[in-house]
């Protein structure tokens, strides 16, 4: 069975479909999206396997900046609890991390 072969373009929108799904879309909707995947990437990056302590504190402190741009431009309160939630669970992961990796720097500086 021989496959058909589409020609080159076929299946992508258009310029103005984009334009449309553009109107559709809203910056906050945007930033929370934004802010959703900042914070995974936020437990990612404190984790111990692909530990990065100073992009994990730019994620909380992207976290905090934004939080009351959300607020003021009228994002659901609960969307905007549930972002503080998070990079609160952040930075106590952060503080857990800095001292993880404070007690294993002086336990080798004591060998």
């Amino acid at each position: 069975m021989a496959e058909e072969t589409q020609p080159e373009g076929a299946g992508l929108p258009t310029e103005e479909e984009l334009r449309e799904a553009l109107d559709r879309v809203s910056v906050s909707d945007v930033l929370l999206n934004a802010l959703s995947a900042t914070a995974s990437l936020g437990f990612r990056r404190v984790s111990a396997e692909a530990r990065d302590l100073p992009q994990a504190r730019l994620a909380i402190e992207a976290l905090r900046a934004l939080e009351p741009v959300l607020t003021e431009s009228g994002v659901d309160e609960a969307l905007v609890r549930d972002l503080e939630q998070a990079r609160l669970n952040l930075q106590l992961a952060y503080a857990k991390a800095v001292g993880e990796d404070s007690a294993q720097g002086a336990e080798q500086t004591a060998r």
